[in-house]
């Protein structure tokens, strides 16, 4: 077992034994769920950060729904990737000028998303003033463990390739007080205070998170960790890249 598996399946076992989890059952193998989610999600709401974004791409598991449905309320325009980018089409765009806001709280919920998101190509996605990950586990300087399955980095490298993010973390304080500048991204994650762990030692494709919001607290990581600056495509195989119709563009526009 990896030492990011052993933490993840510590983390797991925590939020379960000690009666936090939340629906989806269980929450082992997946973004979990968690009691608070909305609290978190308000808590974040209240940054800088957060009223600065016009634009926010969002992870579509279950405990950001509270973040996917208050960013409709507030006016911001919600990206989610296409399920394992499998589509030239990636990504669903959710605008809350074409939503009645009586469906708000439903059309960000991955059940609903297709009848109210339009599916668009790259090329149709503005610079993403906001990123908002799910994780299993993060520490207090960034530092981020998702289920293990890569997409969450792959889809933040994917935009960096297309210059939609910036490449390095943002100096904005938790309660905001740094001017953001228009090429400003941060980076996000909601969790619960289990999910918080002490040491991880991040891979050179991970992510690392500028704010870390829990239903207690938000914690500017000023995390020491570089963004990674576009795609690695040594760590992608050929099965990988054939299945991704945006990475087989990427790479041919490379070649050119």
């Amino acid at each position: 077992m990896t030492d990011k598996q052993a933490i993840r399946e510590r983390v797991w076992d925590a939020l379960d034994e000690q009666g936090v989890a939340r629906f989806p059952f269980p929450p082992h193998g997946r973004i979990p769920n968690f009691a608070g989610a909305e609290t978190a999600a308000d808590r974040l709401a209240d940054t800088d950060a957060w009223r600065d974004a016009d634009v926010v791409k969002a992870n579509p598991d279950a405990p950001q729904l509270p973040v996917r449905r208050r960013a409709l309320r507030d006016g911001k325009t919600v990206y989610m990737a296409v399920p394992r980018l499998r589509d030239e089409q990636c990504f669903l765009e959710l605008d809350p000028d074409a939503i009645d806001p009586e469906n708000y709280d439903s059309a960000p919920a991955l059940s609903n998303v297709d009848d109210y998101a339009d599916q668009v190509g790259p090329d149709e996605v503005p610079e993403i003033d906001l990123v908002v990950s799910g994780s299993v586990a993060v520490t207090e300087d960034g530092a981020r463990i998702g289920k293990g399955e890569g997409y969450s980095d792959l889809e933040y490298a994917i935009l960096h390739e297309l210059g939609l993010v910036a490449p390095v973390g943002c100096d904005r304080t938790a309660s905001g007080e740094t001017a953001s500048t228009a090429d400003d991204t941060t980076v996000v994650t909601t969790v619960h205070e289990l999910q918080v762990v002490d040491a991880v030692t991040p891979d050179e494709h991970d992510v690392p998170m500028d704010l870390v919001v829990t239903p207690e607290r938000t914690l500017d990581t000023e995390t020491p960790y570089e963004r990674p600056a576009g795609v690695d495509w040594g760590e992608l195989s050929e099965e990988r890249i054939a299945e991704i119709p945006v990475l087989e563009r990427l790479r041919s526009d490379e070649r050119l």
